[in-house]
């Protein structure tokens, strides 16, 4: 039997040896790309990372643009609240102006009543008087010292309030108008 395989088979059997290491070599090479194939890859993969990348960057440009819309309106709507506090007081005046014979009683009345109303605005959208009293250290941050006058107390210190100032939100708006005693 032997003789009948070593016949059939009339290659050697290190020529067997050999050709199977050669066989399995083209299959090796299948299993890894070709230069064509990898530049393939690389493209497509360029290809998603490009449109990716332009994705991205015009959500980008979209937020910017909203965002820049948003402080657009905000600008623009800021006093929004605060009007819609100051009609009432409009209102009270036009009333006021409205009534054809009024007493001096009803017209400080509907003062002192629109005053509330102004008030209750002010107070809604955080603007705040500034109103030191009298021996109160001067501040220059919030007062402003129009007069230095004789006085019988601390040097640098409030005397008279001639015009109250406001803060809105912590920020001054306008410095309140004082004097302030000088020094002795």
């Amino acid at each position: 039997m032997q003789d009948q395989e070593n016949q059939a088979s009339p290659i050697p059997e290190e020529a067997q040896q050999q050709a199977q290491p050669q066989q399995a070599a083209p299959a090796e090479a299948a299993a890894t790309p070709s230069l064509e194939e990898q530049l393939a890859a690389a493209e497509a993969k360029l290809a998603e990372m490009q449109d990716a990348f332009m994705r991205a960057k015009a959500e980008g440009d979209n937020i910017r643009r909203r965002a820049q819309e948003d402080v657009a309106k905000a600008h623009k709507f800021a006093v929004e609240g605060f009007a819609e506090a100051l009609l009432p007081v409009k209102d009270s005046l036009e009333m006021a102006l409205k009534v054809e014979t009024p007493s001096i009683e009803s017209l400080k009345e509907g003062v002192e009543m629109t005053l509330k109303q102004l008030n209750s605005a002010f107070e809604r959208n955080k603007l705040l008087e500034v109103v030191p009293a009298p021996g109160d250290k001067l501040d220059p941050n919030r007062h402003q010292a129009v007069a230095m006058v004789p006085a019988e107390q601390e040097a640098n210190t409030v005397v008279a309030v001639l015009q109250k100032g406001y803060t809105i939100a912590d920020r001054l708006l306008r410095p309140a108008i004082v004097t302030a005693a000088q020094p002795k």
